[in-house]
């Protein structure tokens, strides 16, 4: 099977483009002949690039150029996008789709209907451009603060939705959960193309089963991922939090009792401290997508104590693979967190939980082959529109 990749990179690296590079490879060592066309926003230079950009983002005519290119001089049977915005557009679809392969989009966020991408206003979930105007977000500057960076978002978004791309030009959409899978199915998607494959992770190994210590925070210091929760939690803790990443909370989180400041670690040390953690916190405010620091807890042993809240209610089993506590309450997740502490045999346990729920979900074998699936499923649906036609 030959797949063509589509990605649109972001400015600052993130868990997105990672999954792309690892999903390629893995596609690759399955016998796959893979190619990826790569785009990358540190194209957008000048004021006049941004302003291009905007106006071009619902049909995005030189982005697509490319693509058409690559597909007629590659050949491939699948064209799998990933991200598209702002400079591909999912107008590719359509295009490809008129070329002859089959078309596959991964849906890592919501910004098919959400200018945001994260479904979340002023702190908290907030579903009104799933099924209403995508406009209603232009008041609240969704898009990075800004209004007018938002309604060339709204405008992507809207057109997209009247032309029917989502309902005609796809043959197959994965979500990543199965909550994600509902959120579009609510937006719109037809039901009977939307797979659900988790991203897949590689093994690092079985798990260390010397003594662990510490809890362990891993991911953006931002407002959506929960850190001033985690922050006030803290506060009331007995020993420390080792908080790793860097984002733009990093400033007010300087001094905060009970964190200790690790900032962006390399691979290698945050797998090692992973592996020693009595337990990941994740306290995020948002849905989240499919957040891959709960993938490499769980293939490391490690439980999670999040919020119960959107996907992560079906990723984190309570009192199996770890704790759910009330999103935004510092005082529960301070008790959950302490529980665990006080208790490692329980922490061991619902260790071992989760290391079985990776082996069985998240590797890269299983992921692999449930993507194959897709791609075999929207063929044989493609053939079966052809015989109907004829």
């Amino acid at each position: 099977m030959r797949v063509l990749i589509v990605h649109n990179h972001y400015q600052i690296r993130g868990g997105e483009d990672a999954v792309v590079e690892h999903e390629a490879a893995a596609l690759a060592a399955a016998g796959c002949t893979v190619e990826t066309l790569a785009f990358h926003n540190d194209e957008i230079r000048t004021p006049l690039d941004r302003l291009r950009t905007a106006f071009e983002a619902p049909h995005a005519p030189r982005g697509i150029a490319r693509v058409v290119a690559a597909v007629e001089r590659f050949r491939p049977d699948v064209v799998h996008a990933h991200n598209t915005f702002p400079l591909v557009s999912p107008a590719m679809h359509g295009v490809v789709r008129a070329l002859g392969p089959v078309t596959v989009q991964t849906l890592h966020n919501f910004r098919l209907a959400c200018a945001g991408a994260i479904l979340m206003r002023d702190g908290a979930p907030c579903e009104t451009c799933l099924t209403g105007s995508a406009y209603a977000a232009v008041r609240h500057g969704c898009y990075r603060g800004s209004r007018l960076g938002t309604f060339a978002v709204a405008r992507m978004i809207d057109r997209h939705r009247r032309a029917g791309t989502w309902t005609r030009d796809v043959d197959a959409f994965v979500a990543l959960t199965e909550f994600a899978r509902d959120r579009f199915i609510a937006a719109g998607l037809p039901a009977h193309r939307i797979f659900v494959k988790p991203n897949g992770l590689l093994d690092p190994g079985p798990p260390d089963d010397g003594p662990r210590e510490g809890i362990l925070f891993a991911g953006r210091l931002s407002v959506e991922k929960g850190v001033e929760i985690l922050k006030g939690a803290a506060a009331l803790l007995a020993a420390p939090v080792d908080v790793a990443g860097e984002g733009p909370l990093r400033e007010s989180l300087e001094g905060a009792p009970g964190l200790n400041l690790l900032g962006a670690l390399p691979r290698a040390e945050m797998r090692a401290r992973m592996s020693r953690a009595v337990a990941l916190v994740v306290p995020s405010l948002c849905y989240e997508g499919l957040p891959m620091v709960v993938a490499e807890a769980y293939a490391a042993g490690t439980p999670v104590i999040a919020s119960r809240i959107g996907a992560l209610t079906g990723l984190v089993e309570e009192g199996v693979t770890g704790l759910l506590v009330t999103p935004g309450d510092p005082t529960e997740l301070a008790r959950a967190i302490e529980r665990l502490r006080a208790r490692p045999e329980e922490a061991r346990r619902m260790g071992a939980a989760a290391r079985a729920a990776y082996l069985r979900d998240w590797t890269e074998t299983a992921t692999t082959a449930t993507l194959l699936t897709v791609y075999r499923s929207a063929l044989a649906a493609r053939m079966r529109e052809g015989r109907a036609i004829a």
